[in-house]
């Protein structure tokens, strides 16, 4: 069987084990703190960063997000996730992009390093002007989710895809740091709901990353 080495709060791994649930594929989870730098996590991936999907028994090692959703769009049929014409699939890879790169340094990484990292890692305060920066730039990137929901019935078009699985997952961490005010953004509030109800998305739900708590309404689907 597959297994998984991710850590909760990675938005990447959180990518993966969509893309793996809404495919029916099966998995282990395997927590790995990337910050740990174990010798022998750098053997399976040589940059030292989640998420890596093996199989030991294949002797398979994927690493990346992207490169891991590719190979299972390739090998799986079930719920094709880079779908439609050639446009539509070019524009699927371009809001990943968006949300894989842009949301995740503006946003996800700020928050990931202020109110995990530092508490966890360095035993440091975080740095309140960075987090009123990252908020900002959170409220930028989903005003532009607003205008898309706006203008198609999911975010790349008119099926569910990849582009939606990878901004619910850098979403998820963002809002369980508490990093994400919804007030004037009911387009992709309610967007997101209907992705929180989703049998794939339950499980990360559910996990709490040690000491470090979500807001009350993380959990809530209706919220």
């Amino acid at each position: 069987m597959w297994q998984l080495y991710q850590f909760p709060l990675c938005p990447f791994s959180r990518k993966v084990r969509l893309l793996l649930g809404e495919k029916g594929v099966g998995y282990e989870l395997w927590r790995e703190n990337p910050w740990e730098g174990r010798d022998e996590f750098f053997q399976l991936n040589p940059a030292g960063r989640t998420p890596v999907l093996h199989d030991p028994e294949k002797g398979i090692t994927l690493v990346d997000s992207r490169a891991i959703c590719e190979y299972f769009e390739e090998t799986v049929e079930r719920s094709p996730m880079i779908n439609g014409t050639a446009a539509n699939r070019a524009e699927i890879r371009r809001l990943v992009a968006l949300f894989d790169e842009n949301f995740f340094a503006d946003v996800t990484a700020p928050l990931l390093e202020e109110r995990m990292k530092k508490r966890l890692v360095y035993r440091a305060p975080p740095d309140s002007r960075l987090l009123r920066d990252a908020m900002r730039m959170a409220n930028e990137h989903i005003d532009y989710m607003d205008y898309l929901i706006d203008t198609r019935p999911w975010l790349a078009g008119a099926q569910m895809s990849l582009a939606d699985l990878a901004a619910a997952a850098q979403l998820s961490v963002a809002d369980y740091l508490g990093g994400i005010d919804w007030s004037g953004h009911e387009q992709t509030r309610g967007w997101y709901s209907v992705f929180k109800s989703r049998p794939s998305f339950r499980p990360l739900l559910s996990e709490r990353m040690d000491v470090i708590q979500p807001p009350a309404h993380y959990s809530d689907v209706n919220a």
